[in-house]
């Protein structure tokens, strides 16, 4: 996919606001956009999660993923979406299970929010972002090992429902958490990439923009 004046939708959590850089034009979003000579539409909210919540607050975070994939550019000519990292951390929703279709379930929502996407897109790049590497010391449910206790999940069970989701509907996936070359838990790489232990640092966002731009154009 040759990126130069392209316009590309990015639907995604804090990370894809900007939180961890130090202004807008330091976030990955706007990085690539520079990078690639292309448009970003950046669709972050910052808390929100890909699969729709028991308990709806009225915060903006509330509104997931599958309902805001209807406010995106429809002219885009290709979509990225990256997000996960909140179901795994602070969502009440339930995993569910691969036949699930309603957005109420991670895995519902997963297939609602790609078949959704494609009935948008048709045609067009859509490509899945797996979350990256967190300490799970920020997971107020974990009991230190990075799983969460009300549902019996890791990270890397929800990371593995997005690749598997993916593969059913033949989308691309971006493996970060397996190639970002960012892992807090290393003090060198958590220094300079991901101070907080979650969110990228300037450092850190460029290495998302050039890793999505570079996998956007084998596509």
């Amino acid at each position: 996919m040759e990126l130069e004046h392209t316009v590309i939708n990015f639907l995604g959590d804090s990370i894809t606001e900007g939180a961890g850089a130090s202004d807008e034009a330091h976030r990955y979003t706007d990085v690539f956009a520079r990078m690639y000579g292309a448009k970003a539409n950046n669709y972050g909210v910052g808390g929100s999660r890909i699969a729709r919540q028991r308990v709806n607050t009225g915060e903006p975070y509330e509104r997931d993923f599958c309902l805001r994939m209807a406010e995106m550019d429809e002219r885009a000519d290709a979509v990225v979406v990256f997000g996960g990292t909140n179901d795994f951390g602070h969502g009440d929703a339930p995993i569910g299970t691969f036949d699930d279709r309603d957005p109420s379930t991670f895995c519902g929502a997963c297939h609602f929010l790609m078949s959704g996407l494609i009935a948008r897109y048709c045609g067009k790049p859509i490509v899945i972002v797996t979350p990256l590497h967190r300490l799970c010391e920020e997971d107020p449910e974990g009991d230190g090992t990075g799983r969460k206790l009300d549902v019996r999940a890791v990270l890397a069970d929800y990371r593995a429902i997005l690749m598997e989701t993916a593969g059913y509907y033949g989308l691309p996936v971006l493996d970060l958490y397996a190639t970002s070359g960012m892992q807090p838990r290393h003090p060198v790489a958590r220094a300079r990439l991901m101070p907080d232990g979650l969110h990228p640092s300037d450092e850190g966002h460029a290495i998302l923009a050039r890793r999505i731009g570079e996998f956007l154009k084998t596509l």
